[in-house]
């Protein structure tokens, strides 16, 4: 996507993939009851609209070229500078206010649905006419004043920032990110596809408890740290066990009710801890659901807490 000649290409390029993003935003508000009930897509387009069409783009802008324009003799208050600046203000402190207001549109009342409506109207429309503005004036206002020593800074400044803050296929990322945003029925919430068996494995090895997944059918499917030292002691011959074969016969009824209670939906966790081997040991169970709320499991959390409980003060994070 990055083939671009001049600072100026890039710039508008990015606002072809802004432009995008808005028109996903424009699709939710012609629905915005089915878009807060299922806020997914809402909830993409704003992110992409605020952390790359605010937080990288404008900042392209208000770091290089308008500072660059300034010294070239182009004013910045009293100028075209000036509204730019207001106006990316303007865009981020609607977005901001979007972004607060989505997660809570599917229980929001009529009127608060049109407030997030009618502000979301305002941020379009301001940020229509700004990329007209940038693109049919400010830029060629830019182009007028610029060396080619200054043009070839710019356009190795912006893919700088790119670089530093996504990596070398930053261009490849924002696309795809846009593309999925219009696949509508596509909208990716599982961030686990972004890594491999072997990352997964490695995170869950290094997590500093012990975790146990039992399966819908009250099966033992998993549990980490296979091969190492274990607070409690854990085979392989416990997987494919049943949950009630895997506690004392006195706590059987306890974790049945337990386990009851989170496919109901009756208890969101149970937790306990105990004095053990010398060590306070905190164990709790949470209920696992799919995307659509159908019930998965049980995910047992067991960890050493003795040295936690005895923390006092603060301590940086290299101190």
């Amino acid at each position: 996507m990055d083939d671009a000649k001049r600072w100026d290409e890039f710039l508008v390029a990015e606002h072809e993939l802004i432009e995008r993003s808005m028109a996903v935003l424009g699709n939710c508000l012609d629905d915005l009851d089915q878009a807060a009930a299922r806020p997914a897509r809402l909830l993409r387009a704003l992110d992409f609209l605020l952390e790359f069409g605010d937080r990288l783009h404008n900042q392209k802008e208000e770091q290089h070229l308008f500072p660059r324009m300034e010294e070239r003799g182009i004013p910045r208050d009293a100028g075209p500078i000036g509204v730019m600046l207001r106006e990316h203000q303007a865009e981020r402190d609607l977005l901001r206010q979007l972004q607060a207001l989505a997660p809570k549109l599917a229980a929001a009342p009529a009127a608060e649905r049109a407030d997030f409506r009618a502000r979301a109207l305002e941020y379009l429309r301001i940020r229509a006419e700004h990329i007209w503005k940038e693109n049919d004036i400010l830029y060629k206002m830019a182009l007028q004043v610029l060396s080619a020593q200054d043009q070839a800074e710019l356009l190795a400044a912006f893919r700088a920032l790119d670089l530093e803050t996504y990596g070398g296929k930053a261009r490849e990322h924002f696309e795809r990110m846009v593309a999925e945003q219009e696949a509508a029925g596509n909208i990716r919430t599982r961030l686990v596809e972004n890594l491999s068996y072997e990352q997964l494995h490695g995170i869950l090895e290094a997590l500093p408890v012990e975790v146990t997944f039992v399966d819908a059918d009250d099966t033992v499917a998993y549990f980490n740290r296979l091969d190492r030292k274990k607070i409690f002691t854990r085979s392989r011959s416990v997987i494919g066990r049943k949950v009630e074969k895997c506690h004392p016969a006195k706590s059987v009824d306890t974790v049945q009710a337990i386990v009851a209670g989170f496919k109901n939906r009756t208890r969101d966790k149970a937790e306990f801890w105990i004095d053990f081997a010398g060590d306070t040991i905190y164990i709790r169970y949470f209920p696992v659901y799919s995307d659509e709320g159908r019930y998965l499991g049980v995910l047992e959390v067991t960890q050493e807490i003795g040295a936690i409980r005895k923390l006092a003060g603060q301590k940086r994070l290299l101190d």
